[in-house]
């Protein structure tokens, strides 16, 4: 049995598109100069903003970089003004936080694993957007502790974002092994490989069937949140 979960917070258990969509949509008239952002527009905002994820993972690049070169990137895409590319992401920040669309209603599962195991928020978000985001969800007062890579120094899929983590919620002390720690997560290069760098078991939440490309060990392959649950029992 798991004595200790920890979750990632964008694209499992909250729907990171749907709070993403509006964000943008909400900055470009808040900004104002822009005219109007379209579905498609975001489409390839999303593609442009992954890859620098991407990077910021492999530690090619610095987080406070791509929050203002994905946005500069986007904007010379369709010849807007790059020069709001800071201002941009500086609102969009705060509007990350205004929309909670958890992903398979999983709000009561992670309420009712509540005293029964110890369950900690892993995210490379950054600190403004995650912390409203939690606020805003309730779960600030669900989880044991959070962990803000922003916070903690490190990004996932780091092996010292774990340590750091492992450190403050104190494993050793609370006589917990590694093998009693779960990551769910549904980014194989962020969660899942932050998992194999820790050495502990990994959960890839994979709702829409995806493949493995990336060359990192996957225990348990679930679809839907609450196979969760199924393992916390086991």
């Amino acid at each position: 049995m798991f004595k200790v979960l920890l979750w990632d917070i964008d694209g499992t258990i909250l729907d990171f598109k749907a709070a993403e969509k509006v964000a943008i949509k909400n900055c470009f008239k808040i900004i104002g100069g822009l005219g109007e952002c379209t579905d498609e527009m975001i489409e390839k905002y999303s593609v442009i903003n992954h890859k620098y994820w991407e990077a910021l993972e492999r530690g090619e690049m610095l987080k406070k970089d791509i929050l203002v070169y994905r946005f500069r990137d986007f904007f010379n895409l369709y010849g807007l003004d790059s020069s709001k590319a800071e201002a941009f992401n500086n609102e969009y920040q705060i509007r990350l936080g205004d929309t909670v669309v958890f992903r398979d209603d999983c709000k009561p599962l992670i309420v009712g694993l509540k005293g029964k195991v110890l369950q900690c928020a892993v995210t490379n978000g950054t600190k403004e957007a995650q912390t409203r985001k939690l606020k805003n969800s309730g779960l600030d007062v669900v989880f044991d502790d959070v962990f803000i890579s922003d916070v903690v120094g490190v990004e996932k899929p780091g092996a010292e974002f774990f340590d750091k983590v492992f450190e403050t919620i104190d494993i050793e002390g609370k006589g917990i092994s590694k093998d009693e720690i779960l990551i769910i997560g549904d980014s194989l290069t962020s969660d899942i490989k932050g998992g194999n760098n820790a050495g502990i078991k990994t959960c890839w939440y994979n709702p829409f069937n995806a493949v493995n490309d990336k060359g990192v060990a996957v225990d348990y392959d679930i679809k839907n949140l609450e196979e969760v649950l199924k393992l916390v029992a086991k």
